[in-house]
């Protein structure tokens, strides 16, 4: 549970009122703010005009987001309330705080909707887990939100602190008085933190805020950072540019990085920078170099980007650099901070970040520089023992058996863990690194050791404590002075013993000091210092394991020169007399802050204020945002087209700000809007777009490295006017790969898929199952020669539509791994999910197919672009061609394009594709018809469902799926002789029925199969072709018919009819009925039913009338 030490109340913030004064109604009114959201122009007249001009839009986005997570609300994670008390900053009507305990979930039982709660979620109040939206706003309990506060990072989540919209009435049970109490669930509607902090920036105080930047970017002068400083430009660099030479960069992005150093050694003008990066020109692999170059300068500068992925990708490649630079093991990294929410970062899965995640920092460092047993009071209390170790031992054996560091079983399993674990350290047993320091294996070790288990047991001191009181007082009741004296130590090994932990400890201290500590705090001297002490502790605690057992040993720990004795004694002599030369020195210069172990905000702010690059989200850069905290130099801004305007505006107003380097590309899709208002009023828009639009000049990477020039050939051409040099990596042969055989799988391909049909799902996202089933044809086949050649293949399945993404995962199924370092990984995510990702093989479903050509959103130039630039060596487009090219948009000319670069094939062209139209035909006629209407079961026939899988034109198809619907439903034509195919010496005549489908006949008759104990009257639909082709087809019915018997023809041919609708018979199978065909063929032909059935309709057919 989180307590609260402060009494001062906090002024309720602006837009949480706001969205407490809304009521379910208002929330549920999607034009609550249409008339009050103004466009945002380009052009500004004041600061003030600037930032007002995005504060109704954002309220107008907090509320379409609400409303749209209050109209799934169904699915939204929930969690049971138990007890709901005031907090002390309780005062009403407006300081509703209170903390409530929720239910915690049972071991082993996981909800898929189980809440975790977050600072800054959105929560509703309500006596019933709602499964509709009435369930927020019930008679009992009316509309009730709540957001979380003030959640600390060791709370578990069980007790949620909240500020509330209203009073909450609440009566817990009591079994005791035997009250039921009152049922209250918790359900997470929204999160409001980003939005939060784009108020807060907005709302600055003009007086304390940084508008140096804001300003810069408020000037109609296009020209401004496209001129260097006149003041400056004849001035010597500070900068050793020979750094840019080892990266291996091309001209412009060496021309980038120079333009941004010449802009940062600018004092006289604050400047904005734009670098445009295509996709694949090395966008991040120019923003790490510069940031390594700024790293060298010392300059204080702020990396941001929209996501933690996109903060993620590129402080990555910029460790790359610093590992590699790196003169002294791991000194220097603590001039280097990520920080964000670790979970939504996974950051688990980025080993090679731990050491300058913040959060991690932290904890290293609450253990190191805690007052009470942190670095330092290792450090004395070797001091002492080395110096006076008699004395030490004298206060041993007058302290009681209680004391730290003593006898307990939880010291002598934590030395003795360590110590097993590291008994030898030896360069062959891999602890010692080059330079003598305690390698990476031992450091975690110990760091598991010194940080993990304490932080654990923390969580448990108070049962502990009270367990250890019973303990320590039976222990003094039962025991005397006799079993005190036999439990002591002996001298040597209580020095052995004490030297051995503070070894251990300061071998986890030393290093993790010299790492996390930035070097403004930690010069080079110390640390230098630090490398040769940890060299001696490890040779130290070497010699105390292989000499203790020899006599004279007392002589040695009591400080006694032995140099004229054993050698080992001499080496034992002189490592302690250089460690406590050492020792000394650290306990005097070394000058470093001491925090409590157990409150990080302090340890926190102190790893940030002296770091030079600092890594983190646009939104949590707010957190940079406090009072004494060091001024920044620059900001880099990541993904900078994909910023919200708005929300750009919390990084570029943090203290000391001078310059800002924006890098994008505004050609690719921009920040997600909810609301359409907002859309219209260019909410969305980021700041790079802005200032591009205004003509503000902006540094073109003009080389790719990604795509083979078959693929970059059409979004050079239409997106980037051919701007875009393919780089010579592309252009070798080792960039020719072939995934599958035939020309259709080339590196560039436009698949026709014309028998597809275009449908909404619940949430009116469009799917096309013929293109899905496609799509998992392909990558069936991927893997199946994958295997087979033995070749790493990563694959990515695009969609722009979520339903059609849903559709493709369910086919695909969990068959194939996401894990892009396995040999065969396939992953499918929407068009917008992908940016910033690629693949080696990238396959996408268009979707659209109907015959206005119309494509919705598909036609956005921003979605188009990203979609066909993800891929490396092969990119296989899936559509309808027809339909693409009457939308008259980008896939018109990429239709085209394809078709004159004979890159255009059919789906039918392939027989391996056959399977998956194949596959899309029968799951479509499965799907088609409503089941309240089913009243027949139907069954396809196998040259049906390739006969039906061979019709290009979507409309047949439609007429094919509606006349099979209304059949089943019991629906018959009544021109009778139109429909009867005439053939009189066959058996097939009486029964076989011929409907016209445009140009093509639909043959199918009654038949029946047995199901269960009856037997069943089902539709066979045997063909679907020209009417030339029925003769041939009467014959092969003819012969299947022929193997029946008379009974079993007289229930094909009987009928039941009511009211115009045909019902299906159904017949008990009783002692009368012997067979059902000739005894000749009834084996084979129960064989051939049962396949029959097994090609039947996943629906169950109802019962037929009595």
């Amino acid at each position: 549970m989180s307590t609260t030490t402060k009494e001062k109340k906090k002024p309720i913030h602006g837009l949480v009122n706001l969205v407490f004064s809304w009521s379910l109604r208002d929330v549920l009114n999607k034009n609550l703010y249409k008339d009050k959201v103004k466009e945002i122009p380009e052009t500004f007249v004041s600061i003030d005009h600037y930032l007002k001009s995005y504060i109704t839009p954002l309220v107008e986005e907090t509320h379409a987001d609400l409303l749209s997570c209050i109209s799934t609300v169904s699915h939204a994670p929930s969690v049971e309330v138990l007890d709901v008390v005031t907090s002390r900053k309780f005062e009403a009507p407006k300081h509703l705080y209170y903390e409530v305990l929720t239910k915690r979930a049972k071991e082993g039982e996981k909800s898929k909707t189980e809440y975790k709660p977050e600072n800054g979620d959105l929560i509703a109040l309500s006596d019933v887990r709602p499964r509709r939206i009435d369930d927020l706003n019930r008679p009992e309990r009316s509309f009730l939100i709540a957001i979380v506060q003030d959640m600390d990072d060791e709370d578990d989540g069980v007790w949620i602190p909240i500020l509330s919209s209203n009073l909450i009435p609440f009566q817990r049970q009591d079994n005791e008085k035997g009250e039921q109490g009152d049922k209250l669930f918790v359900v997470c509607l929204s999160n409001l933190t980003t939005n939060i902090r784009i108020w807060n920036a907005l709302h600055l105080d003009p007086d304390k805020a940084n508008r140096k930047i804001i300003r810069t970017v408020l000037q109609s002068d296009v020209t401004n950072g496209e001129v260097d400083c006149t003041d400056c430009s004849d001035r010597e660099t500070k900068t050793d540019v020979s750094i840019i030479q080892s990266f291996g960069l091309d001209d412009a992005q060496r021309e980038a990085i120079l333009s941004c150093i010449a802009t940062r050694e600018c004092d006289h003008r604050n400047m904005v920078k734009l670098i445009w990066g295509p996709p694949g020109t090395g966008k991040t692999k120019t923003v790490a170099s510069l940031l390594y170059v700024l790293f060298k300068m010392k300059c204080r500068t702020l990396t941001c980007a929209p996501t933690n992925i996109a903060v993620l990708g590129v402080a990555k490649r910029l460790m790359q650099h610093v590992q590699d630079g790196l003169e002294y093991d791991t000194y220097g990294l603590g001039d280097v901070v990520l920080f964000g929410n670790g979970e939504r970062m996974k950051i688990g899965d980025h080993e090679d970040l731990f050491d300058v995640f913040l959060e991690y920092r932290v904890d290293v460092l609450a253990s190191c520089l805690s007052s009470k047993d942190g670095w330092k009071s290792s450090v004395r209390s070797m001091i002492c023992l080395i110096e006076d170790p008699k004395e030490q031992y004298r206060k041993y054996l007058e302290k009681d058996e209680n004391k730290e560091h003593d006898t307990s079983d939880d010291e002598e399993e934590v030395e003795g863990n360590i110590t097993n674990e590291q008994s030898s350290l030896s360069n062959k047993d891999g602890k010692i690194n080059a330079h003598g320091l305690v390698d990476k294996h031992t450091k975690n070790k110990l760091w598991s050791k010194f940080v993990l288990e304490p932080l654990k047991k923390n969580k448990k001191k108070a049962s502990k404590d009270k367990k250890s009181s019973q303990r320590r007082n039976n222990s003094r009741a039962e025991g005397d002075s006799s079993n005190k004296e036999a439990n002591a130590l002996t001298f040597e090994k209580f020095v052995i013993k004490e030297s051995k932990w503070f070894i251990n400890h300061l071998l986890f201290c030393l290093p993790s000091l010299y790492t996390h500590i930035p070097t403004s705090d930690m010069p080079l001297e110390t640390a230098n210092v630090m490398f040769r002490l940890l060299k001696n502790l490890q040779t130290l605690k070497t010699l105390f394991a292989t000499t203790e057992t020899f006599e004279r040993y007392k002589e040695v720990l009591l400080g006694i020169d032995t140099t004229n004795k054993a050698r080992r004694f001499a080496n034992l002599y002189e490592s302690k007399t250089e460690c406590l030369e050492m020792l000394k020195f650290l306990n005097e210069h070394l000058s470093l802050p001491t925090f409590s172990k157990y409150f990080k905000p302090p340890i926190r702010r102190f790893c940030l204020k002296g770091a030079c690059l600092i890594f983190c989200t646009a939104s949590s850069s707010s957190k940079l945002n406090t009072q004494g905290m060091s001024p920044l130099e620059m900001v880099v801004i990541d993904e900078a087209a994909q910023l919200k305007e708005s929300e750009s505006t919390i990084p570029l107003q943090l203290p000391g700000l001078r310059h800002a380097i924006l890098i994008g590309d505004e050609k690719q899709l921009p920040a997600m809007v909810q609301s359409k208002i907002c859309q219209k009023a260019e909410f969305g828009r980021s700041l790079f777009e802005r200032l591009v639009t205004l003509g503000h000049k902006k540094q073109l990477l003009n080389v790719q490295y990604r795509m083979h020039p078959k693929i970059s050939l059409f979004p050079n051409n239409e997106f980037y006017h051919k701007k875009i040099m393919d780089g010579p990596n592309v252009k070798g042969e080792k960039y020719e790969k072939r995934f599958l055989t035939g020309d259709i799988f080339g590196s560039y391909s436009f698949i026709n898929v014309s028998n597809g049909n275009e449908e909404q799902d619940e949430r009116h996202s469009t799917r096309n199952k013929a293109e899905a089933f496609v799509v998992a044809e392909i990558v069936f086949n991927l893997h199946k020669e994958s295997i087979s050649s033995k070749q790493k293949v990563r694959v990515g399945c695009i969609s722009p539509y979520k339903a059609q993404v849903f559709a493709i995962q369910q086919i695909v199924g969990k068959k194939y791994s996401t894990d892009i370092k396995s040999d065969f990984s396939v992953n499918v995510r929407s068009v917008d999910g992908f940016q910033g990702g690629e693949e080696d093989v990238i396959i996408i479903s268009t979707v659209r197919c109907n015959g206005n050509g119309s494509v919705g959103f598909l036609s956005n130039l921003q979605r188009a672009n990203v979609a066909l630039t993800r891929a490396r060596y092969c990119l296989w487009i899936l559509g309808n061609g027809t339909t693409l090219v009457n939308s008259g948009s980008i896939w018109k000319n990429l239709v085209i394009d394809a078709k004159a670069r004979g890159c255009y094939f059919d789906v039918t062209d392939d027989k391996r594709l056959n399977q998956g139209t194949l596959n899309a035909t029968i799951e479509s006629l499965n799907d088609m018809r409503p089941k309240q209407n089913i009243k027949w079961k139907v069954i396809f026939s196998e040259n049906f469902t390739k006969s039906i899988a061979r019709i290009k034109d979507a409309e047949t198809s439609k007429e094919v799926n509606t006349l099979v619907e209304k059949l089943s439903s019991g629906w018959r034509n009544s021109e009778k002789n139109n429909n009867r195919f005439n053939n009189k010496r066959g058996n097939s005549s009486v029964l076989l029925e011929v409907y016209n489908v445009k140009h093509l006949k639909l043959i199918w008759t009654i038949d029946i199969v047995k199901q269960n104990s009856r037997y069943l009257q089902v539709l066979k639909i045997w063909d679907i072709l020209p009417g030339y082709y029925i003769p041939k087809l009467a014959k092969d019915l003819d012969i299947h018919f022929g193997q029946y018997t008379v009974d079993m023809m007289n229930r094909c041919k009987y009928k039941r009819v009511e009211r115009n609708i045909a019902f299906p018979m159904t017949w008990l199978i009783d002692g009368s009925v012997i067979s059902t065909r000739s005894s000749a063929n009834r084996d084979r032909n129960d064989n051939l039913s049962r396949q029959l059935e097994a090609m039947s309709l996943r629906d169950e057919p109802r019962s037929s009338r009595q």
